[in-house]
Order: C-alpha cells, then sequence, then structure tokens
C-alpha cells in the first residue's frame, strides 16, 4: 500500500503529495561488485528529487533500476502503492515513466520533430496495416500525436530548428530535444541523466528554467542526476546523496548541504 505521509504546499506554491516512487533495501551486484548496497528513498508527487555523489556512486544505475534496465538482485520496486515486478523498459514506460540519458541517445539522420515523434510510440495503438493505408484510426492518432509534439517543440522553444536534423545541432541544444522526446511521452514521472552535462552557463541556466517550468506547468515529477551544486540546491525540493554504492544523506538542500558526511564525500575525503 501507499505510504502515508502529509502533502504539503511549497514556498513557490507546487503541491507535494503522496509517495510515488518507493524503493526499498535496494542493492544491485556486477559479479563481485555492489554498484548498490541496500539504498532506500522514496520520490513523491509533484517534487523535484535530485540524486547526487561523487562518480562511480551509483546514480545511473539507480535510475536504471526505476527504468527497467537494470533488475536488482535485493530490495523492492514501489510505483504508487504497489510492488512493482521485474518488468521490460517499454513496460516501466507504460507506466507513466520517462527518461533522458547521460550520453545523447538520438536519431542523428533524423530531424528535431521525427525525433521527438519517437517519444510517443507508447501512444500509437493502430495496427501496422492501418498505419500503412493511413486508415481511420491510424490518422486520428497521427493528428493527436503530432498535436502532442508540437505543444512541447513550443514549450521547449525549439520551433525554428524542428525540421533540421539532430546531428547537425549544437551540444547544448541536442540535451533539449532529448527532453523533448521525455516530455512528448506525457510521463507522470521524468529521470534526467545529468541533463546539464557538458553545457556552457547560458545553457545550464535555459535548462533550469524548463525544469522547473516542467513541474510547474505540466505538474511532472522529477528525479535528475546533476553534478553542479548550485543547480541542484536550486532546483531541488529534496536530495539524496549516493557514494560508492551506499546512501550518505538524505533531505532537504539545507540538510544535505550542513551533513558533513556529504561534504567529506565530495571534498574528495579518504575512504576507509
Amino acid at each position: 500500500m501507499k505510504d502515508s505521509v502529509e502533502p504539503y504546499v511549497t514556498d513557490d506554491g507546487r503541491l507535494i503529495g503522496d509517495v510515488m516512487l518507493d524503493l526499498r533495501n535496494i542493492t544491485l551486484r556486477f559479479g563481485g561488485v555492489e554498484a548498490i548496497k541496500d539504498i532506500s528513498f522514496d520520490i513523491r508527487e509533484g517534487e523535484i528529487r535530485a540524486i547526487i555523489g561523487p562518480n562511480g556512486g551509483g546514480k545511473s544505475s539507480m535510475l536504471n533500476i526505476i527504468s527497467g534496465f537494470y533488475k536488482p538482485q535485493e530490495g523492492e520496486v514501489w510505483f504508487d502503492g504497489v510492488e512493482r515486478p521485474p518488468m521490460r523498459p517499454y513496460k516501466v514506460a507504460r507506466q507513466g515513466i520517462a527518461r533522458t540519458f547521460q550520453n545523447i541517445a538520438l536519431f542523428e539522420g533524423m530531424s528535431v520533430l521525427d525525433n521527438v515523434m519517437t517519444g510517443r510510440l507508447n501512444h500509437m495503438k493502430a495496427g501496422m496495416f492501418s498505419q500503412a493505408m493511413w486508415l481511420g484510426k491510424a490518422e486520428r492518432e497521427e493528428v493527436e500525436n503530432r498535436e502532442v509534439v508540437e505543444r512541447v517543440i513550443d514549450f521547449l522553444e525549439i520551433q525554428k530548428i524542428r525540421k533540421t536534423p539532430v546531428g547537425r545541432l549544437p551540444y547544448g541544444l541536442k540535451k533539449r530535444v532529448e527532453l523533448a522526446r521525455a516530455l512528448a511521452a506525457e510521463p507522470r514521472l521524468l529521470l534526467l541523466d545529468e541533463p546539464m552535462a557538458g553545457m556552457n552557463v547560458e545553457e545550464k541556466e535555459d535548462m533550469s528554467r524548463f525544469i522547473l517550468d516542467v513541474n510547474d506547468e505540466f505538474g511532472t515529477t522529477i528525479a535528475l542526476i546533476e553534478h553542479d551544486m548550485g543547480v541542484v540546491m536550486d532546483l531541488s525540493d529534496r536530495v539524496v546523496v549516493m557514494d560508492y554504492g551506499r546512501k550518505i544523506g538524505d533531505g532537504t538542500p539545507d540538510e544535505v548541504r550542513n551533513n558533513q558526511d556529504v561534504i567529506d564525500a565530495y571534498l574528495g575525503v579518504a575512504h576507509d
């Protein structure tokens, strides 16, 4: 059953609701290496939840567990109050979970519009024959899906490049297109794996604004991995900190900022 927690309204007027995703005692091993060691934390509806930590801390592995790419050897994943059995990523996507990747995973030879349209695949129900012949249901689906995609393109201010092949775009715009593709799926939970990696200051400011707007205007719950501590502290409602596969901190940005274990991990203090 879903954990009982008290919803609250943030200072900027956003509602943080019940637990949406609950990770319980997660352990992930690759051979004899424990990438994640008995970690538990939750993500609540409407919040921006950051997952931070030094390189190799297990952050991306945790996102891969949430999105179905990895199956933990121990622990439970609960979604909407129900324990989720192991399932393939496409089934996880159908639950309303979408993600971006640390390394951009777009179709370089396709246009921005076509790349974003691929985010609608789980919403396409017409059979192959109907699609090939452009019959009733397929035509209606195409129109409906195109409307969603065009709204996302307008929202992320990439109208001018909508017909441009992705391979011709600079890095920062590719990151925005990948965000657009994830948003086109209309997710309830959006997983962002280092959405600002490699960006300059102006690009980071733009991406930060879009992330806040996605959360505020679409009501999308967001979990993000990010190394820029200034961005994390400005964007996040709560932060979980991972180091060498263990959880060393969890709380509000102020609580995490003043956690000595977190300070030590980021300052490079030697581990026993």
